[in-house]
């Protein structure tokens, strides 16, 4: 149209348009884009549409939106139960949830805090890393939470020395290598496992009930191994993100 006609788009919205038609184009079709045509998108959309922080948005550290922290608590209240209310308003220090590159953190916050002052990009750790976010956004707990889950845990498995390297080696926990169990722990429940000599190896899932494993033979399952500590050894690139790179 011409130049002073009041239907010309402003120069705003000349950039919005093709980032709002590129974006349904995207939803409908899903990956299926020709890698030209996303080449062209970038170069032409992004000096003036897509700021940069929008790129780091999703890798920034921030608080847990409700459907992240609902996500979380459930996982945790499985194996702490009405204990974690002793994890979200400590008495000794405050402490928060953050969720930075997919990954959700226990920290202090006063350490929080500090961590403002450093550049998105560079913060690679702080605090305790509680488990992460899959890529289809399912939070699972990982090995950092151990030392959190022991301290709270409701209900707890004791491994005999004999079976323990089998368990730090990710396999599950066997009748023939259980040592003791609390009672009334049903089946189905988060525990966490303990050497005879009360150090926390990992944690799992009960196969079966206390009343059950009495009954079950020396090879069945008692607890469905999730995670150990063998996984430093074993999982050593991933404990930290970006370290592959």
């Amino acid at each position: 149209r011409e130049k002073g006609s009041p239907l010309l788009p402003s120069r705003a919205h000349a950039h919005a348009r093709p980032a709002r038609r590129f974006t349904d184009e995207v939803s409908r079709r899903g990956p299926v884009v020709s890698r030209t045509r996303v080449t062209e998108f970038v170069v032409a959309v992004v000096p003036h549409a897509l700021p940069r922080r929008v790129w780091f948005e999703a890798r920034a550290m921030r608080p847990l939106e409700e459907s992240e922290i609902q996500q979380v608590f459930e996982k945790l209240f499985k194996f702490v139960g009405k204990n974690l209310k002793n994890i979200v308003d400590r008495a000794d220090q405050p402490h928060c949830f953050r969720l930075h590159k997919k990954r959700v953190y226990y920290v202090r916050e006063d350490m929080m805090k500090r961590a403002t002052s450093i550049a998105r990009e560079s913060l690679v750790s702080l605090g305790v890393c509680v488990g992460k976010f899959t890529h289809s956004d399912k939070f699972k707990l990982t090995i950092g939470a151990l030392e959190l889950l022991a301290a709270h845990a409701k209900h707890k498995m004791w491994v005999k020395p004999t079976s323990e390297m089998s368990f730090l080696y990710g396999n599950h926990l066997l009748k023939s290598g259980l040592g003791r169990i609390t009672e009334n722990t049903p089946a189905n429940q988060g525990v966490v496992v303990f050497s005879m000599s009360d150090i926390p190896l990992g944690f799992g899932v009960a196969a079966k009930s206390t009343q059950d494993c009495r009954k079950l033979d020396a090879s069945s399952i008692v607890a469905f191994h999730q995670a150990d500590v063998g996984e430093y050894l074993r999982a050593e690139d991933d404990m930290v993100q970006g370290k592959k790179e």
